[in-house]
């Protein structure tokens, strides 16, 4: 199967990358966490590639299930993860001074 390029898959999906790239670079994030729900998880080294490309940031993605916004991974604090970034799912506000959510 052929690899698609990001634009081809932001075609597929609204990912709003220039938001996601906008609040990194505006916040200085370092470690960003992303979580996508599993139709979307077939193109996240793409996604991600991208966004590494165009920010300081080193991305990483969560490969356990997620089933919305409220399924915030445990313990990613102790990974240093500045943001979460939850892609196909609805906003939902999640408090928590030492973790920030992006969906």
């Amino acid at each position: 199967m052929k690899r698609k390029t990001i634009d081809e898959i932001n075609e597929i999906y609204d990912l709003e990358l220039d938001k996601v790239i906008e609040t990194i670079k505006k916040n200085k994030f370092k470690k960003v966490l992303f979580q996508f729900p599993e139709g979307i998880k077939l193109y996240s080294i793409e996604i991600i590639n991208e966004i590494e490309l165009k920010t300081n940031c080193k991305c990483f993605i969560w490969m356990d299930s997620c089933f919305g916004a409220c399924d915030i991974p445990v313990e990613t604090e102790k990974m240093g993860i500045d943001l979460i970034i939850q892609f196909g799912h609805s906003s939902w506000k999640f408090f928590r001074k030492d973790i920030r959510v992006l969906n």
